[in-house]
């Protein structure tokens, strides 16, 4: 399994780092100096492709309005249907968000 070759001390540190981060303006500043915009609009990419993906777009539609390249965009297809199931858990709660 993945998961268990990423798990590490410096790793959980981390992510115990993230959920005490209580506002989108604290994520802003957390992640501004953590990670290079680059990384951070590339994770913000990989989200949307999964949306995308759940909602039936194309792989030719998802690339011209994500700009992800279709290596990407099949393995963001590769872990919505084979991972941790990670992205469905996500993007089920942020629909139940905007739902409520």
């Amino acid at each position: 399994m993945e998961l268990e070759k990423l798990k590490d001390p410096n790793i959980d540190r981390l992510f115990d780092a993230v959920l005490l981060l209580q506002t989108r303006e604290e994520c802003y500043r957390f992640f501004e100096d953590i990670c290079t915009i680059g990384e951070i609009r590339s994770l913000a990419q990989r989200l949307q492709v999964a949306e995308m993906l759940k909602s039936g777009h194309t792989y030719t539609d998802i690339a011209r309005i994500t700009g992800a390249s279709t290596a990407t965009i099949s393995r963001v297809k590769r872990y919505l249907n084979y991972g941790a199931n990670g992205y469905n858990m996500i993007l089920e709660r942020l629909e139940k968000k905007k739902n409520q």
